[in-house]
Order: structure tokens, then C-alpha cells, then sequence
């Protein structure tokens, strides 16, 4: 081995397609948390809050699928609407389990550029809130190590 440096790519596609493989084989349904402000992101902005979205990617709510290394991409109906979604995989947050909130937050990688987004989005991703209240709806997410 050298002494040289080894650029390593991203291991978030990996992860993320590991991640919903394992989700489906738990007879589960595996959900995305996006950071809507990344640039590049397609989704159905009526539906963005505090400037997420939460998109449920399981083989019943998509069609097509591709989790490839530098994007996420489906075909889905949104309120009757058909639609196109593109998600940078820079701005996928965190994959979980709807069923039981198992499941993965991502933090930004060594190398990778910071997607430009709220300041707080970290907390609220992992679940972490000041006041230990829950926001209602919102999903609770457990890091798996």
C-alpha cells in the first residue's frame, strides 16, 4: 500500500439501497426523508414542510425505482397527479422503517459538498428535540449500528 491518499466515492447510495432492500425483506415500508432545498430536487412542493419531505418509496406507492450512485429516482402519483421525482442522494436525510422507526440518519460525509438547507435540519431528522416534545406526525428514527 502507499503512502497516497485513496479517494473513497460516497457510501450513501450503498447504504440507502442496503437500507430499503432491508426494510422490504422486513415486510416493512421504507420512507425518505429529503432536504428539499438541495439543489436538483424534484418533489411536489405542496407537500414540502420546514423544508423536508417524507416520500414513501416501497414497490406499492413508485414505479421505477433507480437508486443509483448520485440520485434517487421514481415515477409516483401525488394527489392524482403522476409525477417525476428526482432526489440528489446528497439531500436524502434519513431511511427508515415506517412501520417501527428502524432505520438510518445520514450526517454529511467527509468530501462531499454541505447541501444548503435549514440550520436545524439535523435535530429534527435525527428526532432530537430540546424540549422532548414529539411533533405530531412526525416519525421517531433509531440509529442501527
Amino acid at each position: 500500500m502507499t503512502d497516497s491518499k485513496i479517494t473513497m466515492t460516497s457510501s450513501r447510495p450503498y447504504l440507502v439501497r442496503a437500507f430499503n432492500e432491508w426494510v422490504l425483506d422486513n415486510d416493512c415500508t421504507p420512507y425518505i426523508v429529503v432536504d428539499a432545498g438541495v439543489q436538483g430536487v424534484q418533489v411536489p412542493t405542496e407537500h414540502v414542510a420546514n423544508g423536508q419531505i417524507v416520500l414513501n418509496i416501497s414497490p406499492g406507492a413508485v414505479r421505477g425505482l433507480v437508486i443509483g450512485n448520485g440520485s434517487l429516482e421514481f415515477s409516483a402519483r401525488f394527489g392524482g397527479v403522476p409525477m417525476q421525482v428526482f432526489i440528489p442522494l446528497q439531500a436524502v436525510m434519513a431511511i427508515y422503517a415506517k412501520e417501527n422507526g428502524e432505520g438510518m440518519v445520514f450526517g454529511s460525509e467527509p468530501g462531499s459538498p454541505d447541501p444548503d438547507g435549514p440550520g436545524t435540519k439535523d435535530k429534527e431528522a435525527s428526532g432530537e428535540g430540546g424540549d422532548g416534545e414529539r411533533p405530531s406526525g412526525r416519525p421517531t428514527l433509531k440509529v442501527v449500528k
